[in-house]
């Protein structure tokens, strides 16, 4: 409906509004004084360039208004590629805060073809249309959640939120390393706290539970819906500590307290580096008494038959062997959920080191740290044996990538400067070319990938 919408807006405004105007441009032309060679001649070159443009007008409305849904919602998307030198030329923040303004207000481009079946799949009792997410710290606010999952994404994940709102770290704060396909930002939680945000996910759930009720088109009750809190997609909530708190787990479970109800899945996030102490939270006797607070205040909730959102913990990249041999011990002995494997890194790997902006402190995120992220990945996915799902999260910007993350241990994936860079026409283009890649090599669903390179 909406794409047809468009079209007919499209057919409007050109029969409606150009073509009379070029009409008149005719006339005027046609009734100008033939005595004068040199007017003469500008009008019979008005009137064939008006011509030529009237009737490529007339021919592109025709198209459009016939053309098919999935066609035109190809074409919006492709088209978005004319955005990006635009953002380029923005600081960094004010473009983040501008993207995240258009996908809010809907000025983006929504998803209107089915995901092709073998990227669907099913973790902790949901069902995803495909595997591919949006990382945490692009909608910090819960600002945007329906103009995100109308892009496509299988899900997305808002945060960190912290408890009490804060300004983060000062600015300048992110840094485009644009060659590199890389940023470095060191934004250190800037929240508007938990309040705000389950003010907006409350209204935006309560606007969604509307819709439905009101909704004529019937549905059985054996039909399998596709989904969840947030409707078409998969909802993440990512929690954060205050940089001032003295008591981290107090921090996170005023977060669970606040944010669960709303929340397809939860996370823990002990691994950013832009937060002081935050990933001495990753120690083996830190971490389990930490995850173990963070359950334990979850399951004391109520639930319905659903039962409580699944409990994640997400890591850093640099970490050592007997790190990783320790997380994947606490992750198995408290059943967590699931692990988000990785943030951003404190290293600088070629070829950001020799980048001028190499010394500016803070995460580095995009093409760099995928091979160190990727690594990881492999390692945690051996050491849990498989057990546990595995979101694999640092330097994806294809669907080739994507894929190698999968045969490396991803359960799903996830990413964020490269969606950044290459805006929304990236997102159809990476399932595409992980549905290829999953045909290419055999495979009949997502989960017959997970771990591949690991048997």
């Amino acid at each position: 409906m909406a794409a047809w919408s468009s079209r007919k807006l499209l057919r409007d405004v050109i029969l409606k509004r150009v073509v009379p105007n070029q009409l008149s441009a005719v006339r005027c032309f046609s009734s100008a004084p033939q005595s004068a060679p040199k007017i003469g001649h500008y009008s019979k070159k008005g009137r064939l360039w008006t011509g030529a443009t009237i009737g490529l007008l007339i021919a592109g409305g025709a198209y459009v208004s016939t053309v098919d849904e999935a066609t035109f919602c190809g074409w919006l998307f492709s088209a978005t590629k004319l955005v990006n030198p635009f953002f380029a030329l923005l600081d960094p923040e004010f473009a983040h805060n501008l993207g995240v303004s258009a996908a809010a207000r809907g000025w983006v481009p929504r998803e209107k073809r089915p995901d092709v079946p073998i990227l669907g799949l099913e973790v902790w009792g949901r069902k995803f249309s495909n595997p591919v997410g949006l990382a945490a710290g692009f909608d910090k606010n819960a600002e945007a959640v329906d103009g995100l999952l109308a892009l496509g994404f299988g899900f997305v994940e808002v945060g960190s939120v912290t408890p009490v709102p804060q300004d983060g770290n000062p600015k300048p704060r992110i840094f485009r390393l644009r060659n590199e396909g890389a940023v470095i930002n060191r934004c250190g939680f800037n929240s508007e706290g938990i309040v705000a945000v389950a003010k907006r996910l409350g209204a935006q759930h309560g606007k969604r539970k509307l819709d439905e009720t009101s909704s004529t088109s019937p549905s059985s009750n054996n039909e399998v819906k596709q989904g969840g809190k947030a409707g078409p997609g998969i909802l993440g909530v990512n929690l954060g500590k205050n940089k001032t708190s003295e008591d981290a787990a107090a921090d996170y479970v005023q977060g669970v307290h606040t944010l669960s109800q709303y929340a397809d899945y939860l996370v823990i996030n002990v691994s950013s580096p832009n937060t002081p102490g935050l990933r001495m939270l990753q120690g083996r006797k830190q971490l389990k008494d930490l995850v173990k607070k963070v359950q334990a205040a979850r399951d004391e909730m109520q639930w319905g038959e659903e039962g409580p959102p699944p409990l994640l913990v997400k890591i850093a990249p640099d970490l050592s062997k007997e790190d990783l041999e320790d997380i994947a011990a606490v992750a198995l002995a408290l059943h967590l959920d699931g692990l988000i494997v990785s943030n951003t890194t404190i290293s600088r790997p070629d070829p950001v080191s020799k980048s001028p902006l190499a010394s500016e402190t803070g995460g580095l995120s995009g093409k760099p740290l995928f091979t160190l992220s990727t690594e990881i990945l492999k390692e945690m996915y051996i050491l849990t044996r498989g057990k546990i799902p595995l979101i694999g999260c640092g330097g994806i910007s294809s669907g080739e990538d994507a894929y190698k993350k999968i045969r490396a241990g991803a359960t799903l994936v996830q990413l964020y400067t490269a969606f950044a860079y290459g805006g929304p026409a990236l997102i159809p283009q990476i399932k595409a070319e992980l549905a290829a890649c999953l045909e290419r090599d055999g495979f009949k669903s997502i989960l017959d990938a997970v771990g591949a390179d690991c048997r």
